[in-house]
């Protein structure tokens, strides 16, 4: 059976049941779908069989809605997010048979993102942008910017378009000094000595390494799960050392990403200042040290990834 073109220029199944009048043109509602009056759904969509969209809805431009969805009041879906057959969205932390709240728990889910077949999103979360709900997933915090969550609890396996992550051993057969293609991101590798008395890494600030430290930071005891950083700096340069342990750093400048496994104590990475990164994939034995080429200023954070991107954007 075909579409029936309306007013507005999208297209219904006849046997859609909508009642809302705000939906962009190019839109497709398929069978038995059914949309309240006060949602508001976006051009070029394609809401598929069996969905029901509830009334404090919005849906963005280019969205794909599979089979089975629900979108309860309070979700926000922005431009160009799929999302998969029979996901499940939630709004109220406390649900009580015939007790409505007086206000559902907000749920956004930015733009680009994709939530897999099956995944459950708990009340009150935002999901980044371009990030990657894996099928399945029971997702119960915050997914950051381009992450792919995986799990029950949901919990980081990587990030889109990192490439694959780069070891640390293979920098035996390259240069002392390795630029990424990151934002200016250099790998150094520094002095090691090893006899009967031990192993030791030695760095000289003025020679060997790229600023002077005005600050540094140890992390350590971080459930492996747990991400840190998700930040960039305006002016503080950093490097980075693994000293025990593993983990894995991304690195983003908002064009490329590259994801760098640090497991050598002579191994640090420079990251320059406007460049976004993040730490995570700790082993249970990490220790990560930080250098930092200015004092803490609350200023010169910018941890919010779309005013990361607006930054480099005005800059470049």
């Amino acid at each position: 059976m075909t579409l029936e073109p309306m007013a507005g220029g999208w297209l219904r199944h006849p046997n859609a049941l909508v009642d809302s009048s705000t939906i962009g043109a190019g839109t497709r509602v398929w069978a038995f779908a059914h949309v309240l009056p006060g949602a508001r759904i976006g051009r070029d969509c394609n809401i598929c069989d069996h969905v029901f969209i509830e009334n404090d809805v919005i849906v963005g431009n280019r969205v794909t809605v599979k089979c089975g969805v629900q979108l309860w009041d309070g979700v926000t879906i922005e431009d160009d997010v799929f999302i998969g057959p029979n996901a499940t969205f939630t709004n109220d932390p406390f649900p009580r048979s015939r007790q409505r709240p007086a206000a559902f728990t907000p749920t956004i889910v930015r733009r680009g993102a994709s939530i897999g077949a099956n995944a459950t999103l708990t009340p009150g979360i935002t999901i980044g942008a371009n990030a990657m709900i894996g099928s399945g997933a029971v997702v119960t915090h915050d997914v950051p910017p381009n992450a792919i969550v995986v799990g029950n609890p949901a919990y980081i396996q990587g990030y889109v378009n990192a490439g694959t992550p780069a070891a640390i051993a293979a920098v035996e057969t390259v240069q002392p000094v390795e630029k990424l293609p990151v934002g200016g991101v250099t790998l150094y590798r520094l002095p090691q000595f090893t006899d009967l008395r031990g192993s030791m890494v030695v760095g000289e600030f003025d020679t060997q390494l790229p600023f002077q430290p005005r600050r540094f930071m140890v992390l350590h005891a971080v459930p492996t799960r747990q991400v840190r950083g998700e930040h960039a700096f305006k002016q503080t340069e950093q490097f980075i050392v693994c000293l025990q342990g593993q983990c894995a750093l991304v690195v983003d400048d908002g064009a490329a990403r590259r994801e760098v496994q640090l497991s050598e104590k002579h191994v640090g990475i420079h990251v320059p200042p406007m460049v976004w990164s993040v730490q995570y994939k700790f082993s249970q034995d990490a220790l990560v040290l930080v250098l930092a080429s200015r004092e803490y200023d609350p200023a010169d954070y910018v941890r919010d990834y779309d005013a990361f991107l607006s930054l480099v954007r005005a800059t470049s």
